[in-house]
């Protein structure tokens, strides 16, 4: 989403994440950037964006709970945000930029969280590189086509996910329930985001955000029965979650999920929506680390 709501004023409580420094390392096709938090010495948990997403995108409580039972590392893919080259529009392609990223870093295995199209390119990943993944974490993310008996898309998602310029008002309209609770929680979010966004620099460029809606509709377009037989093909470990409001991808996905995987773990919030990771940080921090340390 671009920075358009200006409104939003920095939280008070200070976070760890918002004074982790931008680093860089040089692969193939790109310069990555990507920041680090948490101990190390284990194996990496490496966190996947969302749809025009960038680095100062992250809330830095939930990266602050992560953080403080796990090594935690942020980047943008290729072509977005801070990051060079050329925007990918696949999922195939961002698992590419992806793995390409981890490679670069010189790590020979790492766990994955995905929130939304990263979950789905979190998937991907694990698929294809067995041994890179150890454990995948996937959060209110699409397995991949049309999942059966799912509603169709509300066109007023559609069309605010789409425009050229996403308020804080449209942001809290697509993450969070149109409850007072939920709303609430959704200025929250921007409130702890806007420390990072006062002072970052690049927005998701318009190709690259393009590239990510155009690697959303191909992904729609695979049938349920090439979805299962992927689902059936990840061996690893698999923490799904999902806010039983979510405007943006229903519940039911990650229920259908959880259905053809081998070892899977399913956590649902009655209460909240497409972010429900940032209105629950805490305690959705919490499952991850336990599941992960497991």
């Amino acid at each position: 989403m671009k920075r358009s709501d200006r409104k939003a004023k920095p939280a008070m409580t200070t976070y760890l994440a918002d004074a982790a420094k931008d680093l860089t390392v040089k692969g193939p096709s790109a310069t990555f950037t990507y920041r680090r938090i948490g101990p190390r010495g284990g194996i990496p948990l490496v966190l996947l964006n969302r749809v025009r997403g960038t680095l100062d995108w992250w809330d830095p409580e939930f990266l602050d709970h992560l953080a403080a039972a796990q090594d935690v590392i942020v980047f943008d893919n290729v072509g977005t945000g801070y990051t060079t080259g050329t925007p990918r529009d696949s999922v195939e392609g961002l698992a590419d930029g992806t793995v390409e990223f981890i490679e670069a870093l010189g790590l020979t295995q790492v766990d994955l969280l995905g929130w939304t199209l990263g979950g789905t390119v979190a998937q991907h990943v694990a698929r294809t590189r067995p041994h890179l993944v150890r454990k995948l974490v996937v959060a209110a993310a699409n397995p991949g086509g049309t999942v059966p008996g799912a509603p169709d898309p509300d066109p007023k998602v559609r069309a605010t996910m789409t425009k050229p310029e996403v308020t804080g008002d449209d942001l809290v309209f697509l993450f969070f329930p149109e409850t007072d609770t939920g709303r609430a929680a959704g200025y929250a979010h921007l409130a702890r985001v806007a420390t990072r966004l006062a002072t970052g620099r690049p927005d998701v460029s318009e190709a690259a955000a393009m590239g990510q809606i155009t690697a959303i509709g191909k992904d729609a377009q695979i049938p349920f029965e090439q979805v299962r037989a992927d689902l059936a093909s990840i061996k690893q470990p698999v923490l799904y979650a999902t806010g039983m409001q979510d405007a943006m991808i229903p519940a039911l996905a990650s229920c259908t999920a959880v259905q053809h995987l081998d070892h899977a773990t399913l956590v649902a919030y009655s209460d909240a929506g497409h972010a429900f990771l940032f209105q629950h940080a805490k305690d959705f921090a919490r499952q991850v680390s336990a599941f992960l340390a497991d």
